[in-house]
């Protein structure tokens, strides 16, 4: 079986991707797990694909196992695409989902409804042992609501409005969630391109 580190410590994250790629017979582990360490990885990318590939590339230098990594982020698009790569520290540090939500309210108190478009994004990046890349992007489309909704998920989830829906990520159950959202369709994305990965393989 082969062992995947996980370039987080996240147990609900690596269960999710643990599921998704199961097919495969990889083994799934938390970077802490694999003996990383306490070491910070310093995700100073412009882009979702630049912090994905920063993360995974520092722990397959240091293992030596394949890695996978993700990095995720709201994109508004009257924001020019902000607060993107800085989704989680989007109003400074200590970083705080309150804090974040309530300024982007701020800077979108004066915009209509017909302007207030935004996309949940993830990048996941595969590093095989051998080094090769694998790499999938996902988003999922809402508009950014006039104030916090529902109870459930975190980050931006209480504004961010499914129309199709009419609820926000935030009064979605774990399931409605799972189906319709960005890194679960990263993941169907990257689960093709493993796939394809491995055919190719198989022909050589």
């Amino acid at each position: 079986m082969k062992k995947i580190v996980l370039a987080s410590g996240n147990r609900h994250k690596l269960e999710e991707i643990q599921t998704m790629l199961k097919d495969f017979g990889f083994e799934l582990v938390t970077m802490k797990d694999a003996g990383y360490g306490d070491e910070d990885i310093i995700e100073d990318g412009d882009t979702f694909e630049a912090n994905s590939m920063i993360k995974a590339l520092a722990v397959h230098k240091k293992l030596g196992f394949a890695s996978l990594a993700d990095d995720s982020g709201l994109m508004v698009d009257v924001l020019g695409g902000a607060p993107g790569v800085y989704s989680a520290r989007f109003a400074g540090e200590p970083k705080s989902d309150e804090n974040n939500n309530r300024l982007l309210l701020e800077k979108l108190a004066e915009i209509p409804d017909e302007r207030r478009a935004a996309r949940f994004v993830t990048v996941l990046t595969l590093i095989m042992e051998n080094g090769d890349v694998l790499t999938a992007r996902g988003e999922v489309e809402g508009i950014i609501g006039h104030a916090p909704k529902g109870v459930n998920g975190f980050g931006y989830d209480p504004l961010f409005f499914v129309p199709h829906l009419n609820k926000t990520f935030a009064e979605l159950t774990s399931d409605e969630k799972n189906a319709l959202s960005h890194r679960g369709n990263a993941l169907v994305a990257l689960k093709e391109k493993i796939g394809q990965y491995y055919e190719a393989l198989s022909r050589q």
